[in-house]
């Protein structure tokens, strides 16, 4: 698969199968990942693979702290505002999946379920959680996105999938825990991987793309 193809296959998966991912395919992947650029080589990141048990404890307590209502708070912090414009496209997007799913999360038991799928972790079988130093700034943290996009692609070259979601690090404390991470570093982000689940309602919608005349501003050509 080229680069192109891999770009336009990927999506982001919302629930998987229960299909172990060998070890030694998620090293290749991440093998090929961590030739991202980074600000003057400084490789900032730190990658923890969970799977097994210890992605169990992870997932039990993830799903347990949601059924208590404890609020997310993870290491990164979320904007407190959008811009219209985003807020615009993030209910685009809830409403054109509801529309591809059929499901109706007006309804509390369909909104319970979803809920729950996402704090199991999309039923992924590994996740890949991405850290650096807490000393560390925005910069860094590009760097972190650039390996990110490169973990997506490679993976797809391998025929995996994945979901990259920021409620996967909602609950830092429980991960840090689970796979010995140092307080030193913070816990950026979470991508599952793993074989989707092609016949789930949530792997149905796709979300659209704004067009490249709204995206791109060139100039002197």
């Amino acid at each position: 698969m080229d680069v192109i193809d891999a770009l336009n296959s990927r999506f982001t998966v919302r629930a998987f199968k229960n299909d172990a991912v060998d070890k030694e395919t998620i090293l290749k992947v991440l093998e090929a990942a961590i030739r991202a650029p980074s600000w003057a080589d400084t490789q900032p990141w730190q990658i923890y693979v969970a799977g097994g048990d210890a992605l169990e404890r992870i997932r039990r307590a993830s799903l347990e702290n949601s059924l208590k209502g404890m609020l997310r708070n993870s290491d990164i912090p979320a904007p407190k505002n959008w811009p219209p414009a985003m807020k615009k496209r993030m209910e685009d997007m809830i409403a054109e999946r509801e529309k591809a799913t059929g499901l109706d999360t007006s309804d509390k038991a369909v909104r319970l379920a979803v809920s729950q799928l996402n704090y199991r972790l999309f039923d992924a079988p590994a996740v890949i959680y991405l850290c650096m130093d807490k000393s560390l700034g925005p910069w860094s943290m590009f760097d972190l996105g650039l390996l990110a996009q490169s973990i997506m692609l490679a993976a797809t070259d391998y025929g995996l999938n994945t979901g990259p979601a920021v409620m996967l690090v909602g609950y830092p404390g429980t991960i840090r825990e689970a796979l010995n991470i140092p307080e030193d570093l913070s816990i950026v982000f979470g991508i599952a991987i793993g074989y989707g689940d092609v016949n789930h309602p949530q792997n149905r919608a796709r979300s659209r793309r704004r067009s490249i005349q709204d995206v791109a501003n060139l100039i002197g050509f």
